[in-house]
């Protein structure tokens, strides 16, 4: 987790986070200003989370940007905690992305039941 934390903390000062954790996952609160659910893409892949969001221009009207501060895109990618799952879940509203990280078991590993062919009847 302490590489995920490090990364967070490298990213640009205009980049506002908040990491949380529980027993069972990592939750991941990211400001994405202007962007919808439309305009994210969020991929988990060779340990690594992958986060891109576009925020639309104003469309050209009566209005002429004078100055421009707010980013159009944001790009990141993240190093997932060593008990991460490698899957994830996401929501995007009014500008704020949720990704949720489940954590795999502490062995890593799931129980198989096994069946013994005498006793099923």
């Amino acid at each position: 987790m302490s590489t995920l934390r490090d990364a967070l903390r490298d990213l640009s000062e205009d980049v506002f986070f908040d990491l949380l954790e529980s027993d069972d996952a990592y939750l991941i609160v990211l400001d994405v200003p202007g962007a919808t659910a439309e305009s994210v893409e969020v991929t988990v892949a060779d340990g690594t989370i992958a986060v891109e969001a576009h925020r639309e221009k104003l469309a050209d009207g009566e209005y002429r940007y004078l100055e421009e501060n707010r980013p159009l895109l944001i790009d990141l990618e993240l190093p997932l905690p060593d008990d991460a799952a490698s899957e994830a879940a996401v929501t995007v509203e009014r500008g704020v992305l949720e990704l949720t990280v489940p954590k795999r078991s502490e062995s890593g590993e799931a129980p198989i039941d096994v069946a013994d062919p005498e006793n099923t009847g």
